[in-house]
Formats: C-alpha cells, sequence, structure tokens
C-alpha cells in the first residue's frame, strides 16, 4: 500500500499543479476542519472527495481503502462512548440521557444520547481531518514536500529524518512482506501455533535485517560524499491552474460564510 500511495503521488492528475498551492489549500481545510462544527467537517470530507477522487484520478477503491483505517479505529471506540453504566438508584439523575437500557443487579446498562453525539462529532473530525491528510500524500510527492520545508528554512535535522523515516517505511514494509511469503510458502502459517511461532522468527528476522539496511545506507550516504543535510532534487515545471485555484478560493470563502452566518 506504501508503494501505490507514493506511485500515486508521482502520477495523479494534479502532479503538474504547484506543490505549495495544494499543500496550502489541504493545510487550511485541515485548520478550518479541527476548529468547525459537524456539518462543516462534512462538507469538508465530500469536497475533498471530489478533489482526490474526480480531479486527481485516485481510484475510489484504493481512496476507500485509506478511509477504512481511520474508521476502524473509530468504530472500535465507538462501543464505551455510547453505553453507559450507572448505578440503579441514581437513574433519576441521568434520565433525560437514555435513550435506551436495561437494568442488570445493581447496575443500570444504556444508551447515551451525549455519547452518541460524541462519537459522531469524533466521527466527522477524524473523516474530515484524515481527508486533508490523504489529499496531500496522495497528490504531493513526498520528496517536494521535503523540498518546500528546505525553502522555507526548516531545521535540516527535522527534514532529514523525516526523509529518512520515510524510506524506513518502504525497508520495513518491503522486508517484512519477503518474510512472511516465504515463511507461507513453507507452511509458516498452517495454524495458530505454527503461526505464533513463524511470527516471532519474522520479527526477530526483521530487526536484524532492518539495521543491515541501516548500515548499508550509511556507507551509502558516506560514500557519496554526506556532509550532515539531505538535499532533494527536483526539474519538473509548475503551472497554475486558476480554474482549480479560483475553486479552492471560493469554496473555502464559502465555508467561511457558512460558519459566520450560523454563529
Amino acid at each position: 500500500m506504501h508503494h501505490q500511495i507514493d506511485s500515486l503521488a508521482y502520477s495523479n492528475k494534479l502532479r503538474w499543479l504547484p506543490p505549495e498551492h495544494k499543500l496550502i489549500f489541504a493545510l487550511s481545510l485541515f485548520i478550518l476542519g479541527y476548529l468547525s462544527t459537524f456539518y462543516i467537517q462534512i462538507l469538508i470530507s465530500v469536497w475533498l472527495i471530489i478533489w482526490i477522487v474526480i480531479y486527481s484520478g485516485i481510484p475510489f477503491v484504493i481512496y476507500r481503502q485509506l478511509l477504512g483505517i481511520p474508521f476502524s479505529f473509530w468504530l472500535m471506540s465507538l462501543p464505551p462512548l455510547i453505553i453507559s453504566i450507572s448505578f440503579s438508584s441514581n437513574i433519576n439523575n441521568f434520565q433525560e440521557d437514555v435513550i435506551f437500557g436495561f437494568p442488570l443487579g445493581n447496575f443500570f446498562f444504556y444508551f447515551s444520547h451525549q455519547g452518541i453525539m460524541q462519537g459522531l462529532m469524533i466521527f466527522s473530525r477524524s473523516w474530515c481531518l484524515t481527508s486533508c491528510m490523504y489529499f496531500i500524500l496522495l497528490t504531493i510527492p513526498f520528496s517536494e514536500i521535503i523540498r518546500i520545508l528546505q525553502k522555507y528554512k526548516c531545521p535540516s535535522l527535522l527534514t532529514d529524518l523525516l526523509l529518512l523515516m520515510y524510506r524506513f517505511i518502504f525497508i520495513l514494509t518491503t522486508t517484512i512482506s519477503e518474510l512472511i511469503s516465504a515463511q507461507k510458502s513453507r507452511f509458516g502459517y498452517i495454524n495458530w501455533r505454527r503461526g505464533m511461532y513463524s511470527l516471532s522468527l519474522a520479527i526477530a528476522q526483521l530487526l536484524t535485517k532492518s539495521l543491515e539496511n541501516y548500515r548499508q545506507i550509511s556507507l551509502g550516504l558516506t560514500s557519496r560524499g554526506f556532509n550532515g543535510e539531505l538535499r532533494t532534487w527536483h526539474s519538473r515545471g509548475y503551472k497554475t491552474n486558476w480554474r482549480y485555484l479560483t475553486e479552492a478560493i471560493a469554496g473555502y470563502s464559502f465555508l467561511l460564510m457558512i460558519i459566520f452566518v450560523t454563529k
């Protein structure tokens, strides 16, 4: 999946737009979505689907799989939010918050109206903010993000760490995929007990291979005259699309207008 995300970032239909414009657009929506209400967050999320799927040409199946990651965490956190427990003797104190409930011994289990509202707020905010981050990942190559940070005098230590971490994500995913594929070909996961044993071996081998890859990268950087700062190179020309720029400004202004009108 990481390789696919990186490939889409280089081949999407918005690739030729200035990365600064896309980054400012996504960060502006991120800030607005973080500070706004439920309905504005839903509008931002739906609007970004148009940008990512239609304008950028990202397959909807891939985008849906990516959105499934935060949604799965949201579903796991939902039961503790909507199901509340209290003493049966105190039911009069929270009667207005009860949607449906039943007593069990000295306790009273019920679905909380406040908990459902909190769950909906978390859903809309996580969807909105995650969509903003996915817009950056799917339309701007990581090397260009690093170049923008370097352009605006971000400390080289931070940009070097980000670049190395991004590189090691691909190394780790490739390594663990190769190890698990080799184990599956030898029936390493034929049952639960053998699967746990094979998984422990894969984790141990992953540490060893990761250290070896780190040593190879260090030797490679030293042999190429690394002086403490990693630099990125690009030769691609960018062209401003006034239609997209106008739509982005008009849409953002429309969202701000809705916020001020509904206050």
